[in-house]
């Protein structure tokens, strides 16, 4: 209750200042009206069209009146200077406001530029750590190696190629035996199957010891047993011209582990060939001429390898074979 009448007196108040005001302007101009009109009036008819000499009489006539005035002045209390600086103070903002919106896009490109310039800054700053870590490094170890007698340095790299040679035996050692693994426990079927005329090694995915039995037709089909002492007799001939050896063919007992005889003949095949392949592509020592092994057949083996793009055929000789010396390969 004791706030409200003081704000409605400074609202009054302030009301009353700006009807002041105005009326003073208003006065103000209707006197400039009214000394316009009688300076009209005593121009008379050449008021239309002056002379230069008249011009210059009115010019200097109104120059040394408004000297001699006093300037206009409002009254205490008036609100038109703060009108005034109102206005100009408007006038400020809305200039400032364009000039932001102008300067905005220029604002956001140079923004851009400093954050790359940061971003490529930091990356030689991380660069120019790293390679003063590395130089310190390389200097530490120029230092150590200079203390040290060359007996020892050369004691150290032996050390060093020893553990290097036996990391490799025993990764070797380890891809032999998956090697072996793979041929005897998925491999060795489908080679037996390809070699009596079925389908080519990897076509079918798993072949069943039963299909071996049945042999296959010239498709490459497996056949349905009907006679399965008859067609273990064919097959067994079969094995003989392609394996050599037999047994005893009235032996049912024999001809029952003939499958598995023929199945392990294959794996046996595709290892003594791999070693071979292996072994000559060592003591080659990089002279591709001499890294071939000569097959005494083309047999389902060398097929594989070489569709596997493990091993290539001479180009003039079919009966030759070779590894693919991947590392010289990589090397040259």
């Amino acid at each position: 209750m004791d706030a409200n009448p003081p704000n409605q007196s400074e609202a009054q108040l302030h009301a009353t200042n700006l009807d002041h005001t105005l009326k003073e302007l208003q006065r103000k101009v209707q006197e400039h009206e009214t000394e316009l009109q009688r300076l009209r009036g005593g121009l008379g008819s050449d008021a239309a069209s002056p002379s230069p000499s008249a011009q210059s009489i009115i010019i200097k006539s109104a120059l040394e009146e408004v000297t001699k005035s006093e300037p206009f002045l409002p009254f205490p209390g008036s609100v038109l200077p703060a009108l005034v600086a109102l206005r100009k103070t408007h006038r400020i903002i809305t200039e400032s406001d364009a000039e932001l919106a102008a300067q905005k896009p220029r604002l956001d490109r140079v923004r851009t530029r400093l954050e790359s310039a940061q971003a490529a800054l930091k990356d030689q700053q991380l660069l120019g750590d790293a390679l003063a870590a590395r130089i310190q490094s390389l200097r530490s170890q120029l230092d150590t190696q200079s203390q040290q007698q060359p007996e020892d340095g050369a004691a150290r790299r032996m050390e060093a190629l020893r553990a290097a040679k036996d990391k490799y035996d025993a990764d070797t050692a380890k891809l032999m035996r998956s090697l072996l693994a793979f041929i005897e426990n998925h491999l060795a079927a489908m080679l037996a199957a390809e070699e009596l005329g079925g389908p080519v090694v990897g076509s079918a995915t798993e072949m069943d010891l039963d299909h071996l039995d049945a042999g296959f037709n010239a498709q490459g089909k497996p056949n349905k047993v009907k006679d399965k002492a008859r067609n273990q007799d064919i097959r067994q001939r079969r094995i003989d011209d392609i394996w050599g050896g037999g047994g005893d063919d009235d032996s049912q007992a024999h001809l029952d582990g003939a499958v598995d005889d023929e199945a392990a003949a294959a794996a046996k095949e595709m290892q003594r060939l791999t070693e071979e392949l292996l072994n000559t592509l060592v003591e080659a020592k990089g002279d591709s001429s001499a890294s071939y092994v000569r097959l005494s057949r083309e047999s389902a083996a060398a097929r594989f390898l070489v569709r596997s793009q493990v091993a290539q055929f001479h180009h003039k000789d079919a009966t030759r074979i070779r590894l693919v010396d991947f590392g010289r390969e990589l090397e040259s």
